[in-house]
């Protein structure tokens, strides 16, 4: 059961100060393994960023929470819920995908790059380097999934045109910046291949 603190200077024998139960919902409790059974649960084995990840989770965990919340890799963001935006854009086996439209099972096996792993011994990826050199961002929340998507897009395509380049990150929304400067931090890193 939860409880909550007693607040400061509380007297002990004063029943007005009795600690009372925290309310915590159900799809909390759920979320905190309070009410799974381990029969519930389906093991994972994931490489992410060279690192093997192996963890229990619920069939139902989105690939996207599974990353940030029980790997701490907060760079894949969460904008829409709905696969529209691409903020939650990582590269699976090579290939970009919405982590919000995966659950974490289907992930079992698989490598994946998210933009923490994108940068090699300390070094920016020439996309990274891009978008800093291009000005490819201004509130930097669209931007780990569209350098992603822009990565994935330069492996099938070194030398994409301007069109080619729009037509690759299409699936990713920015509110900001009005795309061109992003065009120019991909045309950018694809200079540098």
């Amino acid at each position: 059961m939860f409880f909550r603190p007693r607040a400061a200077g509380s007297k002990e024998q004063d029943p007005a100060y009795e600690i009372t139960p925290l309310v915590v919902s159900a799809r909390t409790k759920y979320a905190m393994g309070l009410t799974r059974k381990d029969n519930d649960m389906v093991q994972v084995s994931i490489t992410v960023n060279g690192k093997v990840r192996k963890a229990h989770v619920e069939p139902r965990l989105l690939l996207a929470h599974f990353l940030r919340e029980q790997l701490n890799l907060t760079g894949t963001h969460i904008g829409c819920d709905t696969s529209q935006c691409g903020a939650c854009t990582v590269l699976i086996d090579g290939r970009s995908a919405k982590s919000c439209t995966l659950f974490a099972a289907q992930a079992d096996g698989s490598q994946i790059t998210t933009i923490e792993g994108l940068a090699k011994d300390g070094q920016l990826h020439p996309l990274q380097e891009g978008f800093w050199e291009e000005h490819g961002l201004q509130c930097g929340y669209c931007t780990p999934g569209m350098i992603l998507s822009a990565a994935n897009l330069l492996s099938e395509n070194p030398k994409p045109t301007e069109e080619q380049i729009r037509e690759g990150i299409s699936g990713n929304f920015c509110r900001c910046t009005g795309y061109q400067h992003i065009v120019n931090a991909v045309q950018y890193a694809a200079g540098k291949r």
